[in-house]
């Protein structure tokens, strides 16, 4: 396999140190070339050298790039890591490790490119994927943008409260640009209506006192929930409840974002399958269970993030929508073009991103779960129960002599 070298340019180059005032601004003229044969940079300001990997997934692996991306590009699509690792020769643990790191990356690239407020949110819908582990049973929290088929948020944890819903309903909010007409689709969970209160606020310019802001749920928030009832694994009926706002404002958003007539959950379901498809260890009833929580929130990012930027969409490129190729990033307005999965591992995110993002995500942790919830109060002591405690008391009552 040949090795392709890149052509330097410092002007498209910014320094990654946290210290340093010119950290994260390119087109400084601070950023000069320091090393040709080892590819590394310099900044002026600071005096610290770097490489254009520094801050990719790339940085600090020796085999060859060409060889990372099609690895990475093999498992977004759903290729098993025991095919790449009879095809190519490679460790099993390598192969996760390239997985894991390009997972981050994605992390990385979706919080700087979707998650920074450019987007005016229309109809949202969210829902929660039951992910069995080698360890006991996760969840998945998935929501997405339906007219563009954009996929907001993702979260990955080991309870289903309170605290999944409201990190994944302030990851969709950090990608709306202000408050506006907005539909938001759930399905029968009862934590999501109050999270989704809680999440989707804005700041009113009159206070109550001097030095504290009032805050209000946005004036124009549609909030629809489907109801389904299922017996013996059969559905048997399915509600539709309009939760909050008016059936005017409802058909109007439905409408705009072509997601149907009625209140429905269809787009996020159709998500959550690509997901089960392209990551094996969310199949059912299969044995590539995985035993790490990072394991499933660096998958989810790997696809979801290839997904927004990488594959073209095929419903978005019919005619009755936008007519040509594209991918739901770029029927969103954020980017003109279909990324590579090359241009994702190696885009380099800004350090106050990165350091915004995880305030945020700091922030959604520190909110308290739910309650434990109270034993239920036993009968009567049972009579073997009794019988083990007399005899417990005379064993220690002889021993006690014996001493």
């Amino acid at each position: 396999m040949q090795i392709q070298t890149e052509a330097m340019n410092a002007s498209l180059q910014f320094c990654p140190n946290l210290t340093c005032c010119a950290s994260g601004l390119t087109h400084q003229g601070n950023i000069h070339i320091h090393d040709r044969k080892r590819e590394r940079y310099r900044c002026t300001v600071c005096r610290r050298t770097f490489t254009s990997r520094t801050g990719t997934m790339l940085e600090g692996l020796r085999k060859p790039n060409e060889l990372i991306v099609l690895v990475v590009g093999l498992l977004s699509y759903g290729c098993p890591v025991q095919a790449i690792v009879h095809m190519f020769g490679l460790d099993e643990r390598t192969v996760a490790l390239w997985r894991d790191r390009a997972g981050q990356q994605c992390q990385r690239v979706h919080d700087a490119v979707v998650q920074q407020g450019h987007l005016t949110l229309t109809h949202v819908q969210a829902d929660e994927i039951r992910v069995k582990g080698k360890k006991g049973i996760f969840w998945m929290g998935l929501a997405m943008e339906v007219s563009s088929r954009l996929w907001l948020a993702g979260v990955v944890q080991p309870s289903r409260d309170h605290v999944l819903a409201d990190r994944l309903l302030q990851g969709v909010c950090r990608c709306a640009s202000g408050a506006s007409h907005l539909l938001i689709c759930v399905d029968g969970w009862a934590a999501y209506p109050n999270a989704i209160l809680r999440a989707f606020v804005e700041q009113v310019n009159e206070s109550i006192q001097t030095g504290m802001q009032q805050m209000q749920v946005w004036s124009h928030l549609v909030i629809g929930q489907v109801i389904k009832t299922q017996k013996k694994h059969r559905l048997v009926s399915v509600k539709h409840l309009l939760l909050r706002g008016e059936e005017q404002a409802l058909q109007q958003a439905l409408e705009q974002s072509r997601g149907g007539t009625q209140i429905n959950t269809a787009y996020i379901e159709r998500l959550n399958g690509t997901m089960r498809e392209r990551l094996a260890s969310l199949t059912r009833k299969g044995r590539h269970a995985s035993a790490r929580l990072e394991a499933f929130q660096w998958g989810m990012y790997l696809i979801g993030c290839t997904y927004n930027l990488c594959w073209p969409h095929q419903q978005l490129s019919k005619k009755e929508h936008l007519g040509s190729i594209c991918t739901p990033a770029m029927a969103s307005g954020l980017t003109t073009h279909i990324w590579s999965v090359r241009e994702v591992l190696t885009y380099k995110v800004p350090p106050h991103i990165l350091l915004k993002a995880q305030e945020a995500e700091r922030q959604c942790l520190a909110i308290e779960p739910d309650p434990l919830p109270k034993p239920k109060r036993m009968g009567a002591a049972s009579k073997y129960y009794l019988l083990l405690l007399k005899m417990k008391e005379e064993k220690a009552r002889e021993q006690s002599h014996a001493g």
